[in-house]
């Protein structure tokens, strides 16, 4: 049986990594755990958890169709964390785009709401 390494890079399975939650069956336990599912979920174009997952003060009207147009413009290839703290994430990931390779860097702000992670945006 192949296992389906996790589009995260974390050296574990998908199955036992992000999956779990982005189905939902798990909560993220840290701003790093969330930020990882949230970079799976593009590169598996779950645009519906991407919406899930941000702040209620960070999502505006046109989120989900602005995720949707960034998933059909780009083939994400690498992720590269950089520093994580209690509520901050710095992450370079590696993407393709009209034939060229580039990358994106991040600082990432998180918030607990109501009990969980979410995303809040960049720094």
């Amino acid at each position: 049986m192949l296992i389906e390494p996790c589009p995260c890079g974390s050296g574990v399975g998908y199955a036992d990594c992000c999956y779990p939650v982005i189905s939902g069956s798990e909560k993220a336990r840290t701003a790093e755990q969330l930020m990882r599912s949230r970079y799976s979920a593009y590169v598996k174009h779950d645009v519906d958890y991407l919406v899930s997952t941000t702040h209620p003060d960070s999502r505006s009207p046109e989120l989900a169709a602005s995720i949707a147009a960034w998933m059909n413009e780009v083939q994400w290839l690498r992720l590269h964390v950089l520093q994580a703290d209690r509520d901050r994430v710095e992450f370079i990931a590696e993407y393709a785009a009209h034939g060229k390779t580039a990358r994106h860097h991040e600082c990432s702000r998180f918030k607990k709401y109501k009990g969980e992670w979410y995303y809040l945006g960049e720094e």
